[in-house]
């Protein structure tokens, strides 16, 4: 007995844990089905058919086997109400959740810590003004508007909670109550003011002028934010300068900026006499800093922006390719994002005629009705961002409600926002408004503080200040029509027209057409100021500084079929002369790259072809580093350096994923910025982009510069500098990624994960499991035609990409490529969400079926909409509504 005991008590605990095991393995499998059946629930119904209560006529929807869809109708009405129905199939939650960025209204999903959002988004009146531009709308563009958001409330009507996506699940968890209202033609219009404050050009420049303007004498100042290099760096109207021509200041002569803000840096010095002024300085600094951090952080909330946001596109004629027609290749540089912010789309009639008017394909906007960029039957366009100065920031003197202007007080325009919170009660903000915008020093402490510690700094006359900004994006415009005109211009001269009516945000635009012609033009609000050049904060009390009115579109720069037979845009300045634009234009390393990689095979006598610019898209030449591998060359190194410069003696100067000189090189540069730089203020520090490959690159052929010195390290003149970065940055590369430098690649380090917008970033290891995807190695990198961009302040991940990549064949449509950075879902674990991706990161791309035929050959799900019978189209709310229930 006695030896039977421990037996029977052994196998009773193993009976138990057995027990134990299977029921948690049978709650794991519950819940996992459970999981799975919730999941699924929100997937579109992509085959069969389906009554669409509105409809006017049948739609069919066909899908390949990434899903993009491609939608056939007998009218404009059914075309876009069907639009409207597929990408709320495929993105509603996206649709929801950007429409609660752009009206101010977070708070009513995420409770209380998106107050301090939303009250910036109400101060700037994103909502309103996309009201106010409904009202401006042409009766047709209306009637597609609404016809979509009919589409969108047809889907709606059918499902709830959950069925329409998985975020909707995981919200319940916090904010049960919530149920999104019908969509409205304003959702749609309030999205264009996302994408023109993410385009909104040189705000943060400006700001980082006035903070180095406070530690730097006005000549440092000018070298840290060097002009565009007219006589080296092409441009887009004249393409790459002759080897001969000489430094040109270009353009309008830039006009110095006020004195009384201009004189910042020399008031800043005098107040350092005294230890009360420096603190003053200190405090002015520090506003600067948290102002930069305030307005970056908004467009995070998009997709995470890149410090040198920006795009490729170029179009060659005929006379050049191999088809006798012309090739056009576009490359929108974005914040990644999860869903990737475009979606891709054909929106067909099934015959033109005066009913239906549309036959055009590319990439779209889910909650937005047309086809942002693409091509139709006969002409195709690409964007990059022209980048204009089209922002302002102004120190105003407020006295009560009002504000000083030219020795007169102004009365303030004053209304009040209120934000409902999930979860917490409502919360009411005071708007306060100048004639030139909304003053900013409400939002947060950080502004007031701008304003309040200005007098000290810069040294004008005590007072009480205040900021306000100056956008074009805050005056109603007619972008929301010009999609609509666009997709339907036939030629040369409706390209134009559309244009014209495409002033925010302000875009380079390149043309081709089936007759062989190629163009360029530059559309947009740009202001003309009555002086300064916008490049640092204006005095609001004068007029002098004002805006006077705007470039006549007719003024923008434009062009018909240049004689060399190709326009290249990278962001790059647009021609040495004309109106003023910008002092703070891209450097043209891009731009350079693609001219030259063109200008090799055109002046080899090669014919172009599509695989062609499909290559020079995947480019991965570095510039800076061409800059520097003969300098390290030269030097007399020893130790980890000489290791350093012996590995990188035979690159070929490609940033590859799989190159271990990349990787080195890389890290050279991060240590090197680092080192040079470090007395900086912090977020004035180099990010490593453009900017920083000319102010280098400059300093490369003034070995004696104070910039190569750095007292903590020992380090003076450039040599030493190089040497010193060349070893630390041999250290950190091993202690990464081993002792063996064959093995380093630079996609271990250069690395993207996918990240979805809204729970993201939630903190929440499980919930980001759910919607992230990655991490994906990749090469290229800042400043770098293939432009994966990465911030030397942060580390060596991507944060901008090239969101989509398409190339159109004017020979034969239907021969066009494209790829998108993730899928045509938006739904966590769908088969599309993300099977784009692997082929985007490895510079693959897909067919583009355009012609019907085409269409039907590459279907493999077909969903046919059918009029339900009895039925009316479901009826919008009113478009200026933006109420909704809010959970407690």
């Amino acid at each position: 007995m006695g030896t039977d005991a421990p037996r029977t008590r052994h196998h009773r605990w193993l009976r138990a844990l057995t027990w134990t095991l299977a029921v948690v393995l049978l709650l794991v499998l519950a819940a996992g089905g459970v999981g799975w059946w919730i999941v699924q629930r929100s997937f579109p119904t992509t085959s069969g058919r389906i009554d669409a209560p509105g409809l006017i006529a049948a739609v069919s929807v066909y899908r390949d086997d990434a899903g993009i869809p491609q939608i056939v109708a007998e009218n404009d009405h059914d075309l876009f109400y069907a639009q409207g129905f597929v990408h709320a199939q495929d993105r509603f939650w996206e649709m929801d959740f950007r429409r609660h960025v752009t009206a101010g209204r977070l708070a009513e999903l995420f409770g209380a810590s998106q107050v301090g959002t939303d009250t910036f988004i109400r101060t700037l009146n994103w909502r309103g003004v996309a009201e106010q531009e409904y009202e401006l709308l042409d009766e047709s563009s209306r009637a597609y508007y609404e016809a979509y958001a009919a589409g969108v409330n047809a889907y709606l009507a059918e499902r709830s909670g959950a069925e329409l996506s998985l975020e909707y699940a995981v919200l319940g968890l916090q904010n049960p109550g919530y149920s999104p209202e019908p969509w409205t033609p304003v959702d749609s219009i309030a999205w264009l003011k996302a994408m023109a404050w993410d385009l909104r050009s040189n705000l943060g420049d400006e700001i980082d002028r006035a903070l180095l303007s406070s530690a730097l004498p006005a000549e440092e100042v000018a070298r840290l934010h060097p002009g565009f290099d007219w006589s080296t760096a092409p441009t887009i109207i004249d393409g790459l300068p002759a080897a001969s021509a000489t430094a040109s200041t270009g353009g309008a002569t830039p006009v110095d900026p006020a004195p009384s803000v201009t004189d910042a840096a020399d008031g800043g010095a005098a107040a350092s006499a005294t230890s009360e002024a420096t603190g003053a300085k200190a405090e002015y600094v520090a506003a600067l800093t948290a102002l930069r951090a305030t307005l970056d952080g908004i467009p995070a909330l998009l997709g995470p922006e890149g410090n040198d946001i920006g795009s490729n596109s170029w179009v060659v004629s005929g006379e050049l390719t191999a088809s006798g027609k012309p090739l056009l290749a576009n490359d929108p540089h974005l914040g990644p994002a999860l869903p990737s912010i475009w979606a891709q789309m054909g929106l067909h009639c099934a015959a033109l005629t005066d009913a239906c008017t549309f036959d055009t394909a590319g990439y779209t906007f889910a909650g937005l009705p047309g086809v942002i960029i693409g091509h139709n039957e006969r002409i195709a366009w690409g964007f990059t961002n022209l980048g204009p100065d089209v922002a302002d920031l102004y120190l105003e003197r407020v006295t009560g409600d009002t504000y000083e202007l030219d020795g007169v007080q102004q009365p303030l325009q004053v209304r009040e926002e209120t934000i409902q919170v999930a979860g917490g009660a409502p919360v009411t903000v005071t708007v306060r408004s100048t004639g030139r915008g909304p003053i900013v020093t409400d939002i947060s402490p950080d502004f007031t503080a701008v304003a309040d510690e200005y007098p000290a700094a810069s040294g004008v006359l005590d007072g009480a200040y205040e900021l306000s900004l100056q956008w074009t994006a805050l005056t109603p415009g007619t972008t929301a029509q010009s999609i609509f005109a666009l997709d339907r211009a036939r030629d040369w001269d409706e390209f134009r027209a559309a244009a014209a009516q495409f002033d925010v945000p302000s875009q380079n635009l390149i043309y081709a057409d089936v007759d062989g012609n190629i163009g360029y033009q530059a559309p947009g609000a740009v202001p003309i100021r009555a002086s300064g050049d916008g490049t640092l904060p204006q005095p609001g009390w004068t007029s002098d500084v004002g805006w006077t009115g705007e470039v006549a579109f007719d003024d923008l720069p434009n062009v018909l079929n240049p004689p060399r037979g190709y326009l290249v845009t990278a962001n790059n300045a647009v021609v040495n002369g004309g109106p003023f634009l910008t002092a703070d234009w891209d450097y043209g390393y891009r731009a350079t790259a693609i001219e030259q990689l063109l200008k090799e095979r055109i002046d080899a006598g090669e014919k172009l072809t599509a695989d062609d610019f499909t290559r020079i898209q995947l480019d991965t030449s570095d510039a800076n580093a061409a800059a520097f591998l003969p300098v390290i060359a030269e030097l007399d190194l020893s130790g980890d350096a000489a290791r350093g410069a012996e590995l990188l003696a035979d690159w070929n100067g490609h940033a590859d994923a799989n190159s271990p000189e990349a990787a080195y090189f890389a890290v050279f540069w991060k240590t090197l910025l680092a080192d040079m730089f470090e007395t900086l203020p912090e977020q004035t520090r180099p990010t490593g982009g453009d900017r920083w490959f000319s102010v280098v690159g400059t300093l490369l052929g003034e070995p004696d510069a104070a910039w190569w010195t750095n007292d903590r390290l020992g380090v003076t003149g450039r040599d030493a500098m190089i040497a010193d970065a060349l070893g630390e940055a041999w250290g950190e590369a091993t202690s990464r990624m081993g002792g063996n430098a064959d093995t380093w690649r630079w996609g271990r380090l250069h690395t993207l994960t996918l990240t979805n917008a809204s729970f993201g970033t939630s903190g929440i290891a499980p919930i980001e499991w759910l919607f992230n995807r990655g991490p994906y190695e990749l090469g290229g990198g800042s400043s770098i035609v293939n432009a994966i961009g990465w911030d030397a302040t942060l580390g060596y991940g991507v944060d901008w990409v090239p969101s989509m990549r398409m190339v159109v064949d004017l020979n034969d449509l239907d021969a066009s490529t494209w790829v998108n950075l993730t899928g045509a879902s938006g739904h966590a674990f769908h088969p599309n969400y993300t099977d784009q991706a692997p082929l985007w990161q490895h510079g693959e791309t897909r067919d583009w079926p355009f012609s019907l035929d085409a269409v039907r050959a590459a279907t493999t799900d077909t969903l046919d909409l059918r009029p339900a019978a009895g039925s009316s189209p479901p009826a919008a709310t009113d478009p200026a509504s933006s109420e909704t229930p809010v959970a407690g």
